[in-house]
């Protein structure tokens, strides 16, 4: 009953190869008469219970029902939340699905993580759309960083650099205007960025990248 219980019964099967045997899964049952039908469907079908019931109400009465209906029932967290509980001297919440919630926060945080790799730098403007959040700015004023940053927030953020010499793609004109957001820096400290990223590239700092005339104009 329930993804967990699953999860960790698919594993103890995985120790019995030959044996052909049909998980059924239950997924939040929190009312009595649902824990009254599941036992009654195990019963007919002679089957285990493996329950993740973290409610003590709800585990309480599965395992009485279970057992006036002579159903092995297996309590897969109740004795584990106990041993924490006694540990830690705080009573768990007993609250259903909290994993899950944290599970799915995980995995929209991953997502937009590779959302945001996959787009930096003004990389694929044709996808755009999905982006909840698109960073314009010139070279060096903190595009990737920032938007790394939001992406560990679960934010999808791709970003452009502008270039003087270059037009703007004809997809960021289609995107809500909300959706983009500038960055500014201050000419001095854009120089200095500049310069020290020349500097690790070995390249020669007369160049316009990093010419006061050339970034005052940019």
């Amino acid at each position: 009953m329930g993804y967990s219980a699953e999860q960790m019964v698919r594993a103890a099967l995985a120790q019995f190869p030959n044996a052909e045997v049909p998980v059924v899964l239950l997924a939040r049952a929190v009312k009595r008469e649902q824990l009254a039908d599941a036992v009654e469907r195990a019963a007919a079908s002679e089957a285990i219970i493996a329950h993740t019931l973290v409610d003590v109400e709800r585990r309480r009465e599965l395992l009485e029902l279970a057992r006036e209906r002579g159903v092995p029932a297996v309590d897969l967290i109740g004795p584990l939340l106990d041993q924490i509980a006694a540990k830690l001297e705080i009573a768990p919440l007993g609250e259903p699905g909290r994993y899950m919630a944290h599970e799915r926060s995980y995995r929209e945080r991953m997502a937009a993580i590779e959302y945001t790799l996959a787009h930096d730098d003004g990389a694929h403007p044709e996808d755009w759309g999905r982006a909840d959040i698109l960073l314009v700015g010139v070279s060096r004023v903190g595009k990737t960083s920032l938007a790394m940053y939001l992406a560990v927030l679960g934010r999808k953020v791709a970003n452009l650099p502008l270039v003087a010499e270059l037009a703007a793609p004809r997809e960021l004109f289609a995107l809500e205007r909300g959706r983009v957001i500038g960055l500014t820096i201050g000419l001095p400290q854009l120089i200095e960025l500049r310069e020290w990223r020349q500097s690790r590239l070995g390249v020669r700092l007369e160049s316009s990248y990093s010419s006061v005339a050339a970034l005052s104009e940019e």
